[in-house]
């Protein structure tokens, strides 16, 4: 299975325009249901504590299911440097970019791949190593509309988070409404999200 799973403004915003603004006062308000959580917590290494239930089982069944992630350059940049010494997937990652670079080894499992040709090479490598396992598009949304227009995607979960950005970046920008077509299979309510998930379908 291929899948996505991302964090939502009620305006349709997934992160800031600018990477800078990573960890501003939208971004940590967008993920405030994510921070909260005891797995969010232990797999960042932040210390003990944090809320156990739904929003913290999802996390934890998104992790568990995951044998690899594909993600583009710009959210691997970003994640360079804001990501601890143990990069928190501890699975391999393929970044899809034109940069050519040794794969890049970090404690803990995380393991990232360069590749140079394109999605669905990233994609095959990914479910090659992802075994009994599903393959995850990590991001950004660049990539995950990429991997929806090719009809690569099977099913995603979007946690819609009551904050308004504005601006930004949207999640469905350049998405190829003639193609894609969506069924909803669920939607949970907690108090700080709701999470909405669809299956894929190519019309």
């Amino acid at each position: 299975m291929v899948f996505f799973s991302v964090s939502m403004s009620l305006d349709g915003f997934i992160a800031p325009e600018s990477s800078e603004e990573l960890m501003g006062k939208q971004w940590m308000e967008l993920q405030q249901w994510v921070f909260r959580q005891r797995h969010f917590r232990e797999n960042l290494q932040l210390g003990t504590g944090g809320e156990e239930g739904r929003d913290n089982d999802i996390l934890r069944e998104t992790f568990e299911r995951t044998g690899a992630s594909v993600m583009g350059k710009r959210m691997f940049d970003a994640g360079e440097t804001m990501w601890p010494d143990e990069a928190p997937f501890h699975t391999p990652v393929f970044v899809v970019t034109h940069e050519e670079r040794e794969p890049w080894r970090r404690p803990g499992g995380t393991t990232f791949h360069f590749v140079n040709d394109g999605i669905e090479a990233a994609l095959d490598q990914a479910r090659t190593a992802a075994g009994s396992r599903d393959v995850r598009i990590a991001g950004g949304a660049e990539t995950i509309v990429e991997h929806l227009n090719a009809g690569l995607v099977d099913e995603f979960t979007v946690s819609l988070s009551p904050v308004l950005f504005g601006s930004g970046i949207r999640l469905f920008e350049g998405i190829d409404a003639s193609r894609v077509a969506l069924a909803q299979v669920a939607a949970e309510a907690s108090p700080k999200t709701t999470h909405l998930k669809y299956v894929v379908h190519l019309r």
